[in-house]
């Protein structure tokens, strides 16, 4: 029983500590991209304003 235990968490726990690192790593860029957007959307109403 511990084999399989042990077998389970080595083939799952990569895939899961990756996944987690890519998710970490895009949601910084996730939130620049959100940031770039909010002020863009800013220039466009204020250029329409002028």
């Amino acid at each position: 029983m511990d084999a399989n235990i042990q077998t389970l968490v080595a083939n799952v726990g990569f895939p899961i500590a990756l996944s987690m690192y890519l998710l970490i790593r895009i949601e910084g860029k996730l939130t620049h991209l959100t940031d770039s957007i909010n002020e863009l959307s800013k220039n466009i109403v204020y250029v329409k304003k002028n």
